[in-house]
């Protein structure tokens, strides 16, 4: 896998797992997933951008993101986090002010260093295959994929 690819892979019913190599160590890729300042850089897909972003970055705190997007449409979301293991792991909830997504699914993070590659796996469990399938129809991929786009550039620069 090169450093720009997002691989989507669906190992389980409810499951959707993002795969993505950065050319970047561990402690920054997860300082860019879990820091307000740097999230606000790269978070969202080409023409969103982070709002408010809100880190209690703790097993029981809670995180909060809201972007504004084309048309001055907003997106809200957030969660808890159930397991912070900086630099290598973080899982967390993840449910949408809309309900675009019903529900709330759980976030499982894991970076793996290599020769100062990132390997970012991210599994995304959903509460049925209904609503697995539902984000998959959505413009997920293409989102994800650019928002880590720009997460690469954030990378580079720092």
């Amino acid at each position: 896998m090169t450093a720009t690819t997002l691989r989507v892979t669906t190992p389980a019913a409810t499951d959707i797992v993002l795969t993505r190599v950065f050319n970047a160590p561990r402690h920054l890729v997860f300082d860019t997933l879990t820091q307000p300042d740097l999230l606000k850089r790269w978070f969202g897909a080409r023409g969103w951008h982070l709002v408010e972003c809100e880190v209690d970055l703790r097993v029981g705190g809670s995180w909060r993101f809201v972007s504004m997007g084309p048309g001055n449409r907003r997106m809200g979301q957030g969660g808890v986090y159930h397991d912070v293991e900086a630099p290598g792991r973080l899982a967390y909830t993840e449910s949408y002010d809309d309900q675009w997504a019903p529900g709330e699914s759980l976030v499982t993070t894991v970076l793996t260093e290599h020769a100062g590659r990132t390997t970012l796996t991210s599994t995304l469990r959903y509460a049925s295959p209904e609503v697995r399938d539902l984000v998959l129809a959505a413009p997920m991929e293409r989102g994800v994929g650019e928002g880590y786009d720009r997460l690469d550039d954030v990378l580079t620069s720092l």
